[in-house]
């Protein structure tokens, strides 16, 4: 079989080094549009929990961490002069450059061919049995499959509000670092974490209003890979300068843009000829969950198993794939998404928490309470803690005081009308919940939407009755929806309109009540009574 590998990143090498290891007869060639020394970006990061299967498949990663990389436990959240620790959290990161280094010697060793400074496309390709697009992001083999050839792949692209930048830096974290920062601009944020022993990586994402007030918009982000906005390196160098000992920033491609997430129906066609897609070029998951290069590597584990299994049915071999593959990656985009949410709003969370609850709420967008206790007891017992002292009673035990209503907890029942409608809440009595106003005090009863294009809408509503003044709500009542759209209104009504949330959840779950309570998502969650 003669197969021909679009892209010579982590997942393309490491595919055609799968293949020729586990059939020496197969001819497998990667062409790279880059030089072979070329790279973008400075480092990437590996979960311990995650990398068992790249691990069995091929030793090539876990040489690289273990001789050239950087290995830490702990996160550290820095807010407001305060640094917190959240430990359990095993992580290892190499620079890029070195990873691709030692890849493309290891593919070389099996007898892959290994082609730079050539891009390709279809039309080059015609000679090769199977055509794998492993060429990043902006694909052309994609585009070509789509625009040109017809095929219809059901791809949808979400784009990001946040903004973000990646530079590296000649300060050396002690490991995986968030740092957030006012400025006189706005709210800027930084993950940093360190890939050698001269270099960590410096990520900063920031909402487009504060990127506009501080200038940052003027480069031309149109210009073809390669320049770097100096004066966005400049500002940040200043911004951050207390945190990076007055270090340097580094440079490479580095320029603003808005991360976009792919998800993709179909990962192969078989028409006109064989084309398989992997990593970047058929799914995306935003950075914060540190899983891009680790997907890429588990899709070439994935494929050229399939290959093997299934000699000579490449449509089976490609089916075999996307059945083995989506799964773990569908679960990685929807871990990955209330991630990315936090990003787009947590200038909000900066100025509403203090840096105990700050921490726990940023650790918790994808974990409950119990969970992370496993992982992480003494960061969990210390938000428990900063509650206990504010509140004088753990979360879910503390007596809730709103304007007319009172509840001896914040665990509270609901009634519901005979199709599931709720209509009001147990505490010191019945509060009614209706969607519009009644007589005496009552609690305003908001839809959720199912995705977050409907959120404006809602939050319009939200607006409304948080300005109608005398007759208005006690608080907000929030059901339906789904879990991340039901938290943003909920977070909408108590951080931005000043109003009491109560979040209905479909289900009893008394940990995700607490996680709710304690990261100060909702003030009361409603559970079926």
């Amino acid at each position: 079989m003669r197969i021909a590998v679009a892209g010579g990143g982590p997942g393309g090498l490491f595919l055609a080094t799968l293949v020729r290891q586990a059939d020496p007869s197969a001819e497998v060639t990667v062409f790279e549009r880059n030089r072979a020394d070329d790279t973008f970006g400075f480092g990437v990061v590996f979960s311990d929990r995650t990398l068992a299967a790249i691990h069995e498949a091929d030793p090539v990663l876990r040489r690289a961490l273990t001789d050239h990389g950087r290995h830490w436990d702990e996160i550290e959240v820095r807010l407001k002069g305060e640094r917190i620790r959240c430990g359990g959290n095993g992580m290892a990161a190499v620079a890029r450059r070195t990873l691709l280094l030692l890849m493309q010697d290891r593919a070389r060793d099996v007898g892959v061919d290994l082609r730079f400074s050539t891009e390709v496309t279809l039309d080059d390709l015609t000679g090769y049995d199977l055509v794998v697009a492993a060429d990043g992001t902006g694909s052309r083999i994609r585009e070509q499959l789509e625009a040109e050839r017809g095929a219809d792949l059901g791809t949808e692209v979400e784009t990001a509000a946040a903004k973000f930048i990646w530079f590296g830096t000649d300060h050396l974290f002690d490991g995986l670092t968030f740092i957030h920062e006012r400025g006189p601009d706005g709210v800027f944020a930084v993950h940093g974490y360190p890939v050698s022993d001269t270099v960590s990586t410096f990520i900063v994402e920031t909402d487009e209003a504060s990127w506009r007030r501080a200038g940052l918009d003027a480069f031309d982000v149109t210009q073809p890979p390669g320049p770097s906005d100096l004066r966005s390196k400049e500002y940040l160098e200043k911004l951050f300068a207390d945190h990076i000992g007055g270090g340097k920033l580094l440079t490479n491609n580095s320029r603003w843009g808005n991360f976009r997430t792919r998800r993709t129906r179909r990962w192969h066609t078989t028409s006109p000829r064989p084309v398989v897609l992997l990593g970047d070029a058929v799914h995306t998951a935003h950075f914060s969950v540190g899983s891009g290069t680790k997907m890429a590597m588990e899709d070439a584990v994935a494929l050229a198993a399939a290959l093997s299994a299934h000699p000579g049915d490449l449509p089976a071999a490609l089916s075999a794939y996307e059945e083995a593959a989506q799964p773990s990656v569908r679960r990685i985009q929807d871990s990955a998404r209330p991630s990315l949410s936090w990003w787009e709003h947590f200038g909000r969370y900066h100025d509403t928490f203090e840096p105990w609850q700050f921490a726990y709420h940023f650790l918790t967008r994808s974990i409950s309470d119990a969970r992370l206790a496993r992982r992480a007891p003494e960061f969990v017992a210390g938000g428990h803690l900063g509650w206990t002292r504010a509140h004088g009673a753990e979360p879910l035990e503390t007596p809730f005081h709103g304007s007319g209503w009172q509840a001896p907890g914040r665990l509270v029942d609901i009634v519901r009308s005979a199709d599931g409608t709720p209509t009001a809440v147990r505490g010191v009595g019945e509060l009614s919940l209706s969607a519009e106003p009644v007589p005496g005090p009552w609690g305003a009863l908001l839809t959720a939407p199912d995705s977050e294009a409907g959120l404006p809408g809602v939050l319009a509503r939200l607006a409304a009755l948080a300005g109608s003044g005398a007759g208005g709500p006690v608080l907000v009542a929030v059901h339906g929806g789904t879990p991340l759209t039901r938290v943003l209104v909920c977070e909408q009504a108590r951080m931005a309109e000043g109003l009491p949330a109560l979040l209905i959840d479909p289900e009893p779950d008394r940990d995700r009540a607490l996680t709710t309570v304690l990261s100060g998502r909702a003030d009361l969650v409603g559970v079926p009574g």
